[in-house]
């Protein structure tokens, strides 16, 4: 299996190659791929412009045909959503299936309406309109950080000189993230505790790809939640608290080949971080039928 996230995926490698020790069963075993993005993490910086989306998607099908594997599966959240959608569009014949946490599903028309601020088309069924608002709110309220990033990437330079500023800068993704994230520090346990924060903004801090990494939002011409038209086999798992929680009518469109749907109770936009429990019951669930 190929993930495609860094330092938000460390708890779930254990439970996948091991799952027998995590109330799975021995078939339920991966090999677990996890490669962080152009300009992120670990990985190289690129010296010049094209290391959008398409590029990278195609990059790790390239990765993982010279690591020997005839047969895969690939997930991702967040811009490993986009990217995984795009190795479905590729659909090299390795690559068996893809699972979303971040369905790219909402219908243009919907998604349209809901950045310009417009009512809601009509006929929207209460899940439909719950996705709506959801999408509204996050146009109208969220989108600043990534349009900012998305425009002028390289004049960041106050989240590369300053760590508070950096601390600043992630910890404000979207309003319900930082929800999730700021209640560890006022006391509560569920989900992330304070050292998973801190060691992900070490991480951004010590390899100095704040600025890098923003380049990606630069390089994108892709709308992030729009359908791909991936026609190969594709799970989705929905998690309350995403930036839109995707409705199955919508996810049923625009994956053909859906093989897995399923909502959770709870859990936000980095799922494999927050509730790895809850999001590796759903990869061995999402994948089992395509073993």
């Amino acid at each position: 299996m190929a993930g495609l996230d860094h330092r938000e995926q460390l708890k779930i490698i254990d439970p996948l190659t091991n799952p027998t020790a995590h109330g799975g069963s021995a078939s339920d075993a991966f090999d677990v791929v996890i490669p962080s993005m152009p300009g992120y993490g670990f990985s190289g910086k690129p010296a010049t412009p094209g290391w959008g989306p398409v590029r990278i998607a195609r990059a790790n099908i390239t990765l993982m045909k010279r690591l020997g594997y005839t047969r895969y599966v690939a997930q991702g959240g967040d811009w490993g959503a986009l990217i995984v959608d795009l190795m479905g569009v590729e659909a090299p014949p390795e690559l068996l299936g893809i699972h979303t946490n971040m369905a790219g599903a909402v219908p243009p028309e919907i998604d349209k309406a809901a950045f310009s601020g417009a009512p809601p088309p009509p006929g929207l069924s209460a899940e439909e309109q719950h996705a709506y608002d959801q999408l509204a709110f996050f146009y109208k309220y969220g989108l600043a950080y990534a349009q900012e990033m998305g425009n002028h990437p390289q004049t960041l330079y106050g989240i590369a000189d300053s760590p508070v500023g950096l601390a600043a800068w992630i910890l404000d993704h979207d309003i319900r993230s930082y929800e999730l994230i700021a209640r560890v520090f006022d006391g509560q346990s569920e989900g992330l505790t304070r050292d998973d924060i801190l060691d992900n903004i070490t991480l951004y801090w010590l390899t100095n790809t704040a600025v890098s990494s923003s380049r990606l939002y630069w390089e994108n011409k892709l709308a992030f939640f729009s359908p791909k038209k991936v026609n190969i086999p594709v799970a989705v798992s929905t998690f309350p608290d995403e930036i839109y929680a995707a409705p199955r009518s919508w996810v049923e469109r625009a994956y053909p080949k859906l093989i897995h749907y399923n909502k959770l109770d709870k859990g936000g936009h980095f799922a494999a971080w927050e509730q790895p429990k809850l999001f590796v019951s759903e990869l061995w669930a999402a994948f089992r039928s395509l073993r």
